[in-house]
């Protein structure tokens, strides 16, 4: 009997079916291959103001003692909350990240304390990856499922933000892990047990993922959905939901109210939502639309196939489900508008939603190409795919460069030529990763005139990239060291 088109795409999804679990840790392996380039790099690439400040914390913890309630960094300035900081006390996030960078570095004593921070990013994303297929698999079957991994580990973007030392692609882990186990627990628990493990393993995920970044809230959308698909409207009457929300959200709240006592270390924050007035402006769409999503994620030719999942046919539940990833981060981005635009690592926490939407409808461009001609869907589904991932590397490859080489070498002869506990004036324009380099307390900007800069406590001031009229302040101040790379002068001695 002759195949039919419908059977021919039954075939091939038999075949896959054999190779799953193996194509799974395949691309699990590659992620993780792909992930180590330029592993050993300094923090000085794309966006490495926030990485540093990340890092900071954590060497602050290897260096000083795990004083988790006051963590701190090397920045002194008032640039970020407006008040002077003496103390480099940094509150933004639970610094659970932190003490995972800080505690494999001190307890395994290899590597660098920037290396164990990527690979803490590393392993979480992949582990995303893992929760991603398992979720997609469970209501949409294996193809769909292996589909979405593959591209939230291969799409070029997150490619790069997967391991940088930053504590959104932990919280992206951490949410998945709590959908995954509150489907398993709304699933498999007739009872709904609160002391059933699988509920605990949700429960512990989203407290994990609020700590680490509070945006996780936005993400818990489809735990609500899960929740009125199980119970409809009376969902709101299970106090065994209400006790979930309740304990989720707790320790976010006490870290909030303890932070308050020092609010010398909290950055401003406020304008994230729509301090420039951007939101759902045209050049809102623009950026978020074009640049960030078409150009950026899906390298254009991508497109096509996040555009398939839209006319894939759905049975009404599962639309919702799917649904209530992509609406999770519409409200995202239009809540926090000038963060995400002004910010592509804010879009780290869209990606599953994306690597969903690709998935659903690579399957879709494979089902459909199958029922014209064999291997049809397959062919357009690959060159699509190849052709995005191309162009979006081509896009993304320069995050990688350092980009300011000067601040490497500034910053080792400052921590080769300066004592320890010195204090050093380190300016580049308010970012912090020139100071980074240098391990030392200080300013990361002329944030005072000098002379009272040096009654704060300053002891040395370090220029980069040095022009001719910054050898003028030798006349006032003693030059340690000059070379075309950087300036360093001794505020307390003469010429």
């Amino acid at each position: 009997m002759p195949l039919t088109k419908t059977t021919t795409f039954m075939q091939l999804s038999k075949k896959l079916l054999k190779w799953e679990i193996p194509l799974l840790i395949l691309f699990v392996i590659l992620g993780f291959a792909v992930r180590l380039y330029r592993f050993n790099g300094p923090i000085a690439d794309w966006h490495s103001w926030r990485q540093a400040d990340t890092s900071a914390v954590s060497r602050n913890f290897a260096n000083n003692g795990f004083d988790i309630l006051h963590p701190r960094f090397e920045d002194l300035s008032n640039v970020a909350s407006g008040l002077d900081n003496p103390q480099g006390y940094r509150f933004v996030e639970f610094p659970i990240y932190n003490v995972l960078q800080a505690g494999f570095f001190k307890l395994f004593g290899v590597l660098t304390i920037e290396e164990w921070g990527r690979l803490v990013t590393i392993f979480s994303s992949l582990l995303s990856s893992v929760f991603l297929y398992l979720i997609i698999k469970k209501r949409f079957g294996s193809l769909a499922g292996l589909l979405s991994a593959f591209f939230f580990i291969f799409i070029p973007f997150n490619i790069y933000y997967s391991r940088t030392i930053l504590p959104d692609p932990s919280m992206v882990m951490a949410t998945l892990g709590s959908i995954y186990f509150f489907d398993k627990w709304l699933r498999e628990d007739l009872r709904f047990r609160i002391y059933d493990l699988r509920f605990i393993a949700s429960l512990v995920f989203m407290i994990a993922a609020l700590l680490l970044k509070p945006y996780a809230a936005f993400f818990a959308l489809p735990i609500v959905y899960l929740a009125f698909e199980k119970f409809g409207w009376k969902f709101v009457l299970k106090w065994q939901l209400w006790l979930y929300l309740i304990i989720s959200f707790a320790p976010l709240l006490a870290w909030r109210l303890w932070m308050q006592q020092y609010p010398q270390g909290i950055p401003a924050n406020s304008w994230l939502f729509n301090g420039n007035g951007i939101r759902f402006r045209p050049s809102f769409f623009y950026w978020l639309g074009y640049q960030r999503l078409t150009l950026l994620i899906l390298g254009i030719f991508a497109v096509p196939v996040f555009l398939a999942s839209f006319i894939r046919k759905y049975k009404r539940e599962d639309l919702f489900f799917a649904g209530s990833f992509a609406l999770s981060a519409i409200i995202y981005v239009s809540v926090i508008a000038t963060g995400n635009v002004q910010h592509d690592y804010y879009q780290i926490l869209v990606i599953p939603a994306v690597a969903i939407l690709l998935g659903l409808g690579g399957e879709e461009i494979i089902r459909r190409g199958e029922k014209m001609k064999k291997y049809l869907g397959v062919f357009v589904f690959l060159l699509l795919t190849v052709l995005g991932l191309a162009v979006g590397w081509n896009q993304i490859r320069f995050y990688f460069d350092i980009n300011n080489p000067s601040i490497i070498v500034a910053g080792q002869a400052v921590n080769k030529l300066t004592p320890k506990n010195a204090k050093v004036i380190a300016p580049y324009d308010g970012d912090t990763s020139f100071l980074y380099q240098t391990q030392r307390n200080g300013w990361a900007s002329f944030e005072k005139p000098l002379p009272q800069l040096i009654q704060m406590g300053a002891d040395y001031l370090v220029l980069v990239n040095p022009k001719p009229p910054d050898y003028n302040i030798g006349k006032t101040y003693k030059i340690v060291s000059a070379t075309k790379d950087y300036i360093l002068f001794n505020l307390h001695e003469k010429p």
